[in-house]
């Protein structure tokens, strides 16, 4: 038997197959909540005032601590790679974000126009009901003309009891 062959049996198990990359599974709708938060964080007031902190601690230190304790001397060259390395994180991540976002708003707009066009047609609906009942209204006969009509037979037979002289 070719390999082929015992590949296809049902009675074997099949071949694990090798691979240089391993398998990684995830689940994209928790990564997409995750990435929506630290967006969120990062278009907030308190993210802006923890960057200013963490850059004036860097430059601060970098200037202010003697030469043997300086990490980063004058081009500071490592705060621009943080600093870039994080831009490089944070742009995907919020572009991810808005996607989601638009993903959402998408399906929020096909929902409110689907209402609305069952709320046109209920309106359509009920507005042809109420002209049915209007006109079957006009049909029917009202007490005061019911009334009106009672009387006036009342005269004529009052008229054929007693003629006048």
């Amino acid at each position: 038997m070719t390999t082929r062959q015992l590949t296809s049996r049902l009675d074997q198990p099949r071949e694990v197959r090798r691979t240089l990359v391993p398998q990684v599974h995830y689940d994209p709708e928790s990564f997409g909540r995750l990435s929506e938060r630290i967006a969120r964080f990062l278009g907030t007031a308190r993210f802006l005032v923890y960057m200013t902190v963490f850059v004036a601690v860097w430059l601060g230190w970098n200037f202010l601590a003697p030469a043997s304790l300086r990490f980063d001397p004058y081009p500071f060259i490592f705060l621009t790679l943080m600093l870039s390395l994080q831009a490089s994180y944070a742009a995907p991540l919020i572009l991810l974000a808005q996607n989601r976002q638009d993903d959402r708003d998408r399906v929020q707009y096909e929902q409110d126009r689907s209402r609305n066009e069952r709320t046109i047609a209920d309106t359509e609906y009920l507005t042809r009901e109420i002209a049915g009942l209007r006109v079957a209204l006009n049909e029917v006969v009202t007490r005061d003309f019911l009334r009106s009509e009672l009387q006036q037979i009342m005269r004529e037979l009052d008229a054929k009891d007693h003629p006048p002289p």
